[in-house]
Protein backbone atom coordinates (compact mmCIF):
# COMPACT_ATOMS: atom_id res chain seq x y z
CA UNK A 1 0.00 0.00 0.00
CA UNK A 2 3.01 2.32 0.34
CA UNK A 3 2.92 3.10 -3.40
CA UNK A 4 -0.60 4.52 -2.96
CA UNK A 5 -1.27 8.16 -2.14
CA UNK A 6 -4.64 9.01 -0.62
CA UNK A 7 -5.58 12.59 -1.57
CA UNK A 8 -8.41 14.51 0.08
CA UNK A 9 -9.05 17.84 -1.70
CA UNK A 10 -10.44 20.50 0.63
CA UNK A 11 -10.61 23.97 -0.85
CA UNK A 12 -11.70 26.73 1.54
CA UNK A 13 -14.48 28.17 -0.61
CA UNK A 14 -17.88 26.45 -0.79
CA UNK A 15 -20.98 28.03 -2.27
CA UNK A 16 -23.62 25.42 -1.42
CA UNK A 17 -22.74 25.02 2.29
CA UNK A 18 -20.30 27.68 3.59
CA UNK A 19 -17.09 26.25 5.16
CA UNK A 20 -18.58 22.86 4.39
CA UNK A 21 -15.42 20.79 4.80
CA UNK A 22 -14.97 21.65 8.48
CA UNK A 23 -18.59 22.29 9.43
CA UNK A 24 -19.65 19.89 12.23
CA UNK A 25 -21.80 17.04 10.90
CA UNK A 26 -23.49 15.27 13.79
CA UNK A 27 -20.84 16.81 16.06
CA UNK A 28 -17.75 16.03 13.93
CA UNK A 29 -16.16 18.16 11.18
CA UNK A 30 -17.19 16.80 7.78
CA UNK A 31 -13.65 16.14 6.56
CA UNK A 32 -12.87 13.98 9.60
CA UNK A 33 -15.20 11.25 8.29
CA UNK A 34 -13.06 10.94 5.16
CA UNK A 35 -9.80 11.07 7.13
CA UNK A 36 -11.12 8.28 9.36
CA UNK A 37 -12.02 6.14 6.32
CA UNK A 38 -8.56 6.69 4.81
CA UNK A 39 -6.92 5.77 8.12
CA UNK A 40 -8.69 2.39 7.99
CA UNK A 41 -6.97 1.67 4.68
CA UNK A 42 -3.50 3.21 5.07
CA UNK A 43 -1.13 5.03 7.43
CA UNK A 44 -1.05 8.80 7.98
CA UNK A 45 2.16 9.24 5.96
CA UNK A 46 0.25 8.33 2.80
CA UNK A 47 -2.74 10.62 3.42
CA UNK A 48 -2.52 14.07 1.85
CA UNK A 49 -5.12 16.75 2.51
CA UNK A 50 -4.72 19.37 -0.21
CA UNK A 51 -6.10 22.67 1.03
CA UNK A 52 -5.48 26.40 0.69
CA UNK A 53 -7.15 27.20 4.03
CA UNK A 54 -5.03 27.77 7.16
CA UNK A 55 -8.03 27.22 9.43
CA UNK A 56 -8.52 23.78 7.87
CA UNK A 57 -4.84 22.96 8.35
CA UNK A 58 -4.96 23.91 12.03
CA UNK A 59 -8.04 21.79 12.69
CA UNK A 60 -6.73 18.76 10.76
CA UNK A 61 -3.35 18.87 12.48
CA UNK A 62 -5.11 19.07 15.85
CA UNK A 63 -6.81 15.83 14.76
CA UNK A 64 -3.32 14.33 14.48
CA UNK A 65 -2.84 14.37 10.70
CA UNK A 66 0.04 16.41 9.32
CA UNK A 67 -0.86 18.56 6.28
CA UNK A 68 2.20 18.52 3.98
CA UNK A 69 1.70 21.84 2.18
CA UNK A 70 -0.67 24.74 1.66
CA UNK A 71 -2.17 24.55 -1.81
CA UNK A 72 -0.79 27.25 -4.17
CA UNK A 73 -3.17 30.06 -5.15
CA UNK A 74 -3.16 29.09 -8.85
CA UNK A 75 -4.88 25.77 -8.06
CA UNK A 76 -7.15 27.11 -5.31
CA UNK A 77 -9.62 28.96 -7.53
CA UNK A 78 -13.09 28.05 -8.81
CA UNK A 79 -11.56 27.25 -12.20
CA UNK A 80 -8.82 24.93 -10.92
CA UNK A 81 -9.50 21.29 -11.78
CA UNK A 82 -9.26 18.16 -9.67
CA UNK A 83 -6.61 16.99 -12.10
CA UNK A 84 -4.48 20.07 -11.32
CA UNK A 85 -4.76 19.29 -7.60
CA UNK A 86 -3.80 15.63 -8.05
CA UNK A 87 -0.80 16.37 -10.27
CA UNK A 88 0.43 19.03 -7.87
CA UNK A 89 0.33 16.59 -4.93
CA UNK A 90 2.09 13.81 -6.86
CA UNK A 91 4.81 16.23 -8.00
CA UNK A 92 5.23 17.57 -4.46
CA UNK A 93 6.08 14.10 -3.16
CA UNK A 94 8.18 13.30 -6.23
CA UNK A 95 10.34 16.31 -5.43
CA UNK A 96 10.89 14.77 -1.99
CA UNK A 97 12.01 11.53 -3.62
CA UNK A 98 8.72 9.69 -2.98
CA UNK A 99 7.04 8.12 -6.02
CA UNK A 100 3.45 6.86 -6.03
CA UNK A 101 2.03 4.60 -8.74
CA UNK A 102 -1.61 5.18 -7.86
CA UNK A 103 -3.84 7.74 -6.19
CA UNK A 104 -6.97 7.19 -4.13
CA UNK A 105 -9.01 10.36 -4.56
CA UNK A 106 -11.49 10.90 -1.73
CA UNK A 107 -13.93 13.81 -1.74
CA UNK A 108 -14.79 15.05 1.74
CA UNK A 109 -18.44 15.30 0.69
CA UNK A 110 -19.00 11.50 0.90
CA UNK A 111 -18.97 10.92 4.67
CA UNK A 112 -20.87 7.61 4.61
CA UNK A 113 -18.26 5.57 2.68
CA UNK A 114 -15.89 3.58 4.85
CA UNK A 115 -12.46 1.98 5.02
CA UNK A 116 -13.77 -1.48 4.13
CA UNK A 117 -15.07 -0.10 0.84
CA UNK A 118 -11.70 1.55 0.16
CA UNK A 119 -9.93 -1.77 0.64
CA UNK A 120 -12.40 -3.51 -1.69
CA UNK A 121 -11.88 -0.92 -4.44
CA UNK A 122 -8.11 -1.27 -4.16
CA UNK A 123 -8.40 -5.05 -4.64
CA UNK A 124 -10.09 -4.41 -8.02
CA UNK A 125 -7.25 -2.21 -9.25
CA UNK A 126 -4.30 -3.30 -11.36
CA UNK A 127 -1.64 -1.35 -13.25
CA UNK A 128 -3.24 -2.13 -16.64
CA UNK A 129 -6.26 0.02 -15.73
CA UNK A 130 -6.62 3.77 -15.91
CA UNK A 131 -9.03 3.89 -12.99
CA UNK A 132 -11.39 2.03 -10.68
CA UNK A 133 -14.32 4.26 -9.71
CA UNK A 134 -17.21 3.92 -7.28
CA UNK A 135 -20.67 3.99 -8.83
CA UNK A 136 -24.31 3.50 -8.00
CA UNK A 137 -27.03 2.27 -10.30
CA UNK A 138 -28.72 5.38 -11.64
CA UNK A 139 -32.41 6.02 -11.16
CA UNK A 140 -32.36 8.37 -14.18
CA UNK A 141 -32.10 5.63 -16.81
CA UNK A 142 -31.56 7.12 -20.32
CA UNK A 143 -33.54 4.24 -21.88
CA UNK A 144 -36.57 5.12 -19.79
CA UNK A 145 -36.78 8.53 -18.06
CA UNK A 146 -34.15 10.76 -19.70
CA UNK A 147 -35.11 12.80 -22.75
CA UNK A 148 -33.43 15.27 -25.08
CA UNK A 149 -35.03 17.95 -27.21
CA UNK A 150 -34.69 17.39 -30.96
CA UNK A 151 -34.35 20.10 -33.64
CA UNK A 152 -38.16 20.35 -33.88
CA UNK A 153 -38.46 21.04 -30.15
CA UNK A 154 -39.92 17.61 -29.34
CA UNK A 155 -38.63 15.33 -26.61
CA UNK A 156 -36.92 12.10 -27.60
CA UNK A 157 -35.49 9.40 -25.35
CA UNK A 158 -31.78 9.95 -24.73
CA UNK A 159 -31.05 6.33 -25.59
CA UNK A 160 -33.19 4.43 -28.07
CA UNK A 161 -35.11 1.41 -26.83
CA UNK A 162 -38.59 -0.09 -26.76
CA UNK A 163 -38.62 -0.93 -23.06
CA UNK A 164 -41.99 -0.60 -21.33
CA UNK A 165 -40.74 -1.39 -17.81
CA UNK A 166 -37.78 0.15 -16.01
CA UNK A 167 -36.58 -3.25 -14.75
CA UNK A 168 -36.18 -4.49 -18.34
CA UNK A 169 -33.78 -1.67 -19.29
CA UNK A 170 -30.01 -2.30 -19.34
CA UNK A 171 -28.35 -1.27 -16.08
CA UNK A 172 -26.77 2.17 -16.24
CA UNK A 173 -24.25 3.46 -13.71
CA UNK A 174 -23.36 6.92 -12.45
CA UNK A 175 -20.22 7.98 -10.61
CA UNK A 176 -21.16 8.65 -6.99
CA UNK A 177 -18.08 10.77 -6.26
CA UNK A 178 -16.96 8.68 -3.27
CA UNK A 179 -13.84 6.77 -4.41
CA UNK A 180 -11.52 7.01 -7.39
CA UNK A 181 -8.38 4.85 -7.67
CA UNK A 182 -6.29 6.46 -10.39
CA UNK A 183 -3.24 5.19 -12.26
CA UNK A 184 -0.61 7.95 -11.91
CA UNK A 185 1.01 7.04 -15.24
CA UNK A 186 -2.35 7.36 -17.00
CA UNK A 187 -3.06 10.66 -15.24
CA UNK A 188 0.08 12.29 -16.60
CA UNK A 189 -0.02 10.64 -20.04
CA UNK A 190 -3.73 10.92 -20.90
CA UNK A 191 -5.53 13.08 -18.33
CA UNK A 192 -8.73 12.02 -16.57
CA UNK A 193 -11.08 12.95 -19.39
CA UNK A 194 -9.34 10.55 -21.78
CA UNK A 195 -9.41 7.46 -19.56
CA UNK A 196 -10.88 4.41 -21.32
CA UNK A 197 -9.83 1.46 -19.13
CA UNK A 198 -12.21 2.11 -16.25
CA UNK A 199 -13.66 -0.53 -13.91
CA UNK A 200 -16.59 0.04 -11.57
CA UNK A 201 -17.05 -0.62 -7.88
CA UNK A 202 -20.74 -0.67 -7.02
CA UNK A 203 -21.90 1.03 -3.83
CA UNK A 204 -25.30 1.13 -2.17
CA UNK A 205 -27.53 4.20 -2.21
CA UNK A 206 -26.76 5.14 1.40
CA UNK A 207 -22.95 5.00 1.14
CA UNK A 208 -23.20 6.92 -2.13
CA UNK A 209 -24.82 10.00 -0.59
CA UNK A 210 -22.88 13.11 -1.56
CA UNK A 211 -23.31 16.43 0.27
CA UNK A 212 -23.78 19.29 -2.17
CA UNK A 213 -26.69 21.28 -0.74
CA UNK A 214 -28.11 22.18 2.71
CA UNK A 215 -30.83 19.57 2.09
CA UNK A 216 -28.18 16.87 1.49
CA UNK A 217 -26.54 17.95 4.74
CA UNK A 218 -29.75 17.54 6.73
CA UNK A 219 -30.40 14.11 5.23
CA UNK A 220 -26.92 12.75 6.02
CA UNK A 221 -27.04 14.21 9.53
CA UNK A 222 -30.38 12.51 10.14
CA UNK A 223 -28.93 9.16 8.98
CA UNK A 224 -25.90 9.53 11.26
CA UNK A 225 -28.09 10.41 14.24
CA UNK A 226 -30.25 7.34 13.65
CA UNK A 227 -27.15 5.14 13.57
Amino acid sequence: MDNTLFIIPARGGSKGVPQKNIKPLNGKPLIFYTIDAAREATIDNHICVSTDNKQYIKLIEEYGLSVPFIRPNNIATDTATTEDVLKHAVNYYKNLGISYSKIVLLQATSPLRNGTQLKEVLKLYNDNLDMVVSVKETAANPYYVLFEENKNGFLEKSKKGTFTRRQDCPKVWEYNGAIYVINVKSLFEKSLSNFTKIKKYEMDELSSLDIDTPLDWKLVELILKER
